[in-house]
């Protein structure tokens, strides 16, 4: 092909590919699978317009993808996310996957005829949960967010361990003298490696990007391109997990306060976009439809068996040790969504010949085309049922960067408030900020609020701070007192005017007294301060510069501390839905310190 023709081809599949992005939004099915569906189209077997059936650079390009999605993941959750969920996602990475490949096996086992040690190989090929499908699907989701960060987390950790029980299982069959304890000290090497490689990558790409001053934004990406391939590469060649290693260093960067942080992020959006693209399409072109009908009917009963059981099982029982409910264990089991990964899994025993492995292929396949349109489909409906989603985003997008901002010295870094930080009901004032910072945005769910000194800092709060580009390390050590506390300056309670009685007054809320979410005066009165937002209609608790409090919404409540707070227990009493009943626990929590 000319030049020409073949950038013409690339410039074509990646239109149809933001295409197809589209058709899968209207047609609420995840985009990833029309990719799969796009690659057989074109393959050789349907339109014949690109012959391919080259396993080892299929493996190839599905590792470089892989690469690019696990440290796109690890970036955009960062430490301070994953950390709370660290111990359950470790265990479903680890043990979940053991347990999903133990039990997938002895089912293939008994449905192609296979060996056990067959059986368990194809087990470990479908054990792993993809990352790039999980990581698209919950960022459109409502999932309860713990939940979310503890599948995102479960995702990025177990792709490792799916490909080295894969390795393993290849070289006990292969291999005459190859056994289980051999596989224990692939698994300690490997992880041993990648987890000290990952871990150091990391740490000396962070202390780059906070003491490097690059001439343009445009070379920060570079920077992180290369910390990727450092930790991957020099994993691999010391033997260690590079896809943990890759994994750990997106942490450690996405954690961190480094320059140019929202152009790397999204830099890194698109390139593992590119990969997920590329990944999906050349996996298509892998498959030959005609091969496809020897294992049809057993391939089905086998995904459904992962879906329904396998996958189910083995998350609930590595989630007993855990804080979570039944609910939320089902979920888990279900958002178990299979995607590319167990695909290229399914390249390793071509390349090393062993026996069925054609047939592991076209079974990957069809495990994962019914995971992906079924669970993938049905996860949100499946989560609403269960009562573990929320009204909020469950991976909210952070707010892009200013370029501008950066070149005249200064950061907007972004402090996410989780339910048990210091900073949790105090005002802006109490920060502790310095001279040269300030919180210019407070993200809350849908709305960006212009924050004053007395405005009070909620629990899902995303706080924007811009600083001096100097003063960024000193804002760091204050984000752990913000963590952890303690915060100079208790709260006090304004003081009640004397002479001036609080009486406890209610009546309906009206457009002349202005918006309920967002009051500024109260019959004449001054609004203080703002206390609480209520998220499922416009309301809030603020207190007046009398010294009273009161409660707006469709109805106005206000009088003293007291008083209001046994309206507020009233209107709990009689809550007609779980958003209202919340609202109200949160407006007599509050009027209780």
């Amino acid at each position: 092909m000319a030049d020409g023709h073949i950038l013409l081809a690339v410039g074509a599949l990646l239109t149809a590919g933001i295409a197809l992005s589209l058709l899968a939004g209207r047609l609420r099915l995840p985009g990833l699978l029309l990719f799969l569906g796009l690659g057989m189209i074109v393959g050789s077997e349907v339109l014949g317009w690109i012959s391919f059936d080259d396993y080892r650079l299929a493996r190839t390009i599905g590792i470089v993808a892989l690469v690019l999605i696990l440290f796109e993941g690890g970036l955009a959750a960062g430490w301070p996310e994953v950390r709370p969920v660290l111990a359950p996602s470790l265990s479903l990475a680890l043990f979940g996957t053991l347990l999903t490949a133990i039990v997938s096996g002895f089912i293939a086992a008994a449905l192609f005829d296979f060996s056990t040690l067959e059986g368990l190989l194809l087990g470990s090929i479908l054990a792993a949960t993809d990352a790039a499908a999980i990581f698209a699907l919950l960022r459109g989701s409502t999932l309860r967010r713990r939940l979310a960060r503890t599948l995102e987390g479960e995702s990025g950790f177990n792709d490792p361990v799916a490909v080295l029980l894969v390795l393993g299982f290849v070289d006990w069959i292969t291999k005459p003298d190859y056994g289980v304890v051999d596989m224990m000290g692939l698994f300690a090497r490997q992880l041993g490696i990648g987890a000290v490689i990952g871990l150091a990558i990391g740490w000396l790409a962070v202390q780059g990007f906070k003491r490097a001053r690059l001439a343009t934004a445009g070379l920060y990406p570079v920077g992180s391109m290369g910390a990727a391939a450092l930790a991957f590469g020099a994993a691999d060649s010391l033997h260690g997990s590079g896809f943990l290693a890759v994994y750990l260093t997106g942490l450690a960067l996405g954690g961190a306060s480094i320059p140019a942080r929202r152009t790397i992020s999204a830099f890194h959006d698109g390139v593992s976009w590119l990969a997920q693209l590329g990944l999906f399409f050349s996996l298509g072109l892998l498959v030959f439809p005609s091969q496809l009908g020897d294992v049809a009917v057993e391939s089905v009963v086998l995904a459904v068996a992962i879906v329904v059981l396998a996958r189910p099982l083995a998350s609930f029982l590595v989630t007993l040790p855990f804080r979570f409910t039944n609910g939320e264990r089902l979920v888990v089991g279900w958002a178990g969504m299979r995607g590319a990964v167990p695909v290229v899994l399914a390249t390793f025993p071509v390349i090393d010949h062993v026996p069925h492995s054609l047939q592991f292929f076209n079974i990957a396949f069809f495990v994962v085309l019914i995971s992906t349109l079924v669970q993938g489909v049905t996860l949100e409906p499946f989560a609403r049922a269960f009562g573990v989603t929320t009204d909020e985003p469950a991976l909210p997008r952070p707010l892009a960067e200013s370029g501008t901002i950066r070149r005249l010295g200064a950061e907007v870094l972004e402090f996410p408030v989780g339910s048990e930080d210091a900073v949790v009901g105090r005002p802006v004032r109490e920060l502790g900020l310095p001279r040269d910072a300030v919180v210019n945005v407070i993200v809350r769910g849908a709305e960006a609020i212009p924050p004053r000194g007395s405005t009070r800092i909620e629990a899902g709060d995303r706080l924007h701070v811009l600083v001096r580009s100097e003063f960024a390390r000193e804002l760091e050590s204050l984000q752990n007192v913000w963590r952890h506390g303690p915060l100079g300056g208790e709260r006090v309670d304004r003081a009640m005017p004397r002479g001036h009685p609080a009486v406890f007054t209610s009546r309906r809320w009206t457009d002349a007294d202005g918006d309920p979410g967002r009051p500024e005066t109260i019959g004449g009165v001054a609004v203080a301060e703002h206390l609480r937002t209520r998220r499922d209609m416009r309301g809030a608790l603020v207190m007046l510069a009398d010294g009273r409090y009161a409660v707006t919404g469709p109805v106005l409540a206000s009088g003293g501390r007291l008083a209001v707070q046994q309206h507020a227990r009233r209107r709990l009493s009689r809550s007609a839905s779980d958003a209202e009943r919340a609202w109200w626990q949160e407006v007599v929590g509050a009027l209780a310190r």
